[in-house]
């Protein structure tokens, strides 16, 4: 269907067609506060130096963390956590609900909080950041990453997939 035109709602639709892994971004608010947000808008950079981004809405809570704090880190989530994916897309967050739904942070050696069981925990440091139209680009440099095997969350057209393998 060919759109000249796009509205907002039809752009998101359109980009929706692209399947992307979902992670959470986190940081420390405050001495053991830790607020996270759920990106599906992060990718990789550059390989010397070893650069990701992630991009972040305006109106988020997490946008004056980034930009105060300077230190993130990024969790790929496993495919079955579609509700840590959903609760970190809520601007709310609380102790209790951490608790119901097991989540559980660690701190990397480097003093970054990540999320524990998921595919791919980073360390990174900001070492730009971008204004883009209603959302601010942040590349990080990585500075630690923690691997596991398993299986991503993947996202398309609004809904969350599996990888199937086929024989």
């Amino acid at each position: 269907m060919l759109t000249p035109h796009l509205t907002a709602f039809e752009f998101r639709q359109a980009l929706g067609h692209f399947t992307t892994g979902v992670t959470v971004v986190t940081v420390e608010r405050e001495p053991g506060k830790i607020h996270g947000m759920t990106a599906n808008s992060f990718t990789s950079v550059s390989l010397d130096p070893m650069l990701i981004l992630v991009c972040v809405d305006h109106r988020a809570k997490m946008l004056p963390l980034l930009e105060k704090k300077k230190r993130f880190g990024i969790s790929v989530l496993r495919a079955g956590q579609e509700a840590i994916s959903e609760y970190f897309a809520k601007s709310e967050q609380s102790a209790e609900a951490e608790e119901r739904l097991s989540i559980r942070y660690r701190w990397t050696p480097g003093g970054i909080p990540v999320l524990e069981n998921t595919l791919l925990q980073l360390s990174c440091q900001v070492t730009a950041s971008h204004i883009a139209g209603d959302h601010s680009i942040f590349v990080g440099e990585v500075e630690e990453a923690e691997m596991h095997e398993g299986e991503p969350l993947l996202y398309f057209r609004g809904e969350y997939l599996r990888i199937a393998r086929h024989s």
